[in-house]
């Protein structure tokens, strides 16, 4: 018996292709999204980055708009099921909750390419109310959701005071959202590195939040 013989069938390469090209549509999309923003992006654009005709996109996607609905679930669904898993099993204080995931907050929106996503929503969402209402219903509603699980977690166990901040948990990422705006409006001007607004915010939110006030930081 012959290797060929034992070995497993191969994939035909054009099923193989097909199988991968949602993904290649969604990179092609995002890369089109970051560098023309919603408006200027065009299918035939996206088309031709992904290698593909344009009427294939039309086979997964229905539109643009459903283009940019699937770039915004292929980030996002890891990113909060991961975070919103560590709120429900951390075993530790709020401190080093909030120590641990503040961290994995800004990796997604700046290594995770999230930020192109709301840099999209501040510049044109007022000209585009349909996309301006998915990403509040696909990002800040279920971001509200896990803030505010991690809030209710550290009030339960006496190591949150209640303040308007509790009242508005949404506040807690708000330097986020500065950090973008001033990476995209300000940066070549005036650079600050993303790590000190990380910092920044770790230490704004404990200092805001915790009833006892946070430890030292954590080098």
């Amino acid at each position: 018996m012959t290797e060929s013989d034992t070995a497993p069938p191969t994939p035909p390469r054009r099923r193989r292709r097909k199988e991968a090209r949602p993904g290649e549509i969604i990179d092609a999309g995002l890369a089109e999204f970051a560098e023309n923003g919603f408006a200027a992006t065009r299918l035939e654009d996206v088309a031709r980055r992904a290698g593909i005709a344009k009427g294939t996109i039309y086979r997964y996607f229905a539109s643009k708009e459903d283009l940019f609905e699937a770039a915004l679930s292929s980030r996002l669904t890891p990113f909060f099921d991961d975070v919103t898993g560590m709120v429900d099993a951390f075993p530790g204080s709020t401190e080093d909750l909030v120590r641990a995931m503040l961290p994995r907050i800004y990796a997604a929106l700046f290594e995770g390419g999230l930020h192109v996503m709301m840099r999209i929503i501040i510049t044109e969402g007022g000209r585009f109310p349909a996309i301006a209402e998915l990403y509040h219903r696909c990002v800040i509603a279920r971001g509200r959701e896990m803030i505010s699980a991690l809030v209710a977690r550290g009030v339960r166990r006496g190591e949150v005071r209640e303040s308007a901040l509790t009242d508005l948990p949404m506040v807690i990422v708000a330097p986020a959202v500065m950090t973008i705006v001033w990476k995209m409006t300000f940066d070549r001007f005036d650079p600050v590195e993303t790590e000190r607004f990380l910092a920044a915010h770790v230490d704004l939110v404990l200092h805001g939040l915790l009833a006892k006030g946070p430890g030292p930081a954590v080098e």
